[in-house]
């Protein structure tokens, strides 16, 4: 029987996408729903680079980047673990992978667009009107006409723990793709028809078989799963001892709150007693206050 191994990782992930131009463009103009002129017909590969990686971050994120004929650049990301760092990060690489140009374009005018496609193995919008959506594309828009757009920096996040098939003929493609990187992995018995049946997924998935890696490639893609799982041991970790932080700390704060809270219950307390002529030893049985503090009370 025929094993195949999970095309998220770092040795796997880039057998398929960065050795194979003719994959990258595929995965690129569906992901990002390019039609007529707008497609990538052909890439090179860049290896610059850009900023470094997030340290609790940076044993599993895995990117590819290219740039077309026209210059159009594209950073596609298979990221393991999730943070909100993470936004900030693509944020800061699309934004200087978009600066470099000019030290070749010169002029601003000239500066083509970078798109960054990130793929996220966890679910990270979890608010109940977006529980289905698994892919948020972002653009520099104008708030209230939404139509009118600032060129430059485009953003895509797929969800992939949310996809879910629907075999729309509009969007093929873009659905095979993503069920490539999420049906096949080691528990793989059986590829489905449909996958096969697209050239481009069949040739990605017959990477994917064990048997084409070495002993040496089969050790390092099983320490980078193993970085992976470790790395995000350590996130859930610091989360929950963060969480744990709130909760003690609101704790804290409302312990203090019905500390306050009696203290200015004793002041009225006092200033009535005065009021009504109690002398300062009768006070002091009421509120347990000394006869310093209730002096000081007007």
């Amino acid at each position: 029987m025929t094993t195949y191994l999970d095309p998220k990782y770092d040795l796997t992930f880039k057998r398929v996408f960065a050795e194979h131009k003719n994959l990258c463009i595929s995965l690129i103009n569906s992901l990002l729903m390019f039609e007529g002129e707008q497609r990538v017909v052909e890439i090179e590969y860049q290896t610059n680079e850009l900023i470094p990686e997030l340290p609790i971050l940076k044993n599993s994120i895995v990117d590819v980047r290219c740039k077309d004929k026209a210059g159009r650049q594209f950073i596609v990301e298979m990221q393991m673990n999730w943070t909100e760092d993470f936004k900030n990060r693509v944020l800061l690489n699309a934004s200087k992978a978009y600066v470099v140009q000019l030290d070749k374009a010169k002029e601003v005018n000239l500066l083509q667009p970078v798109y960054a496609i990130n793929l996220v193995n966890k679910i990270f919008e979890t608010s109940p009107e977006m529980a289905s959506e698994y892919y948020h594309h972002y653009k520099i828009v104008n708030i209230k006409h939404t139509d009118k757009q600032i060129k430059g920096l485009e953003f895509v996040f797929i969800e992939l723990p949310k996809f879910r098939p629907t075999n729309q003929a509009d969007k093929r493609l873009h659905e095979l793709w993503l069920r490539f990187l999420t049906e096949i992995d080691e528990n793989t018995q059986e590829v489905p028809e449909e996958l096969l049946a697209e050239a481009d997924i069949c040739e990605a998935i017959s990477y994917m078989r064990e048997a084409a890696f070495s002993k040496v490639e089969k050790l390092a893609y099983d320490q980078y799963k193993i970085d992976v799982i470790t790395a995000r041991s350590i996130f859930i970790s610091a989360e929950e001892a963060e969480e744990k932080g709130r909760e003690k700390g609101k704790a804290e704060g409302k312990a203090e709150g019905k500390a306050e809270g009696k203290a200015e219950e004793k002041i009225e307390i006092v200033k009535n007693a005065k009021i009504l002529g109690l002398s300062i030893e009768q006070i002091q049985k009421l509120t347990n206050l000394t006869k310093e503090d209730i002096e000081k009370i007007k």
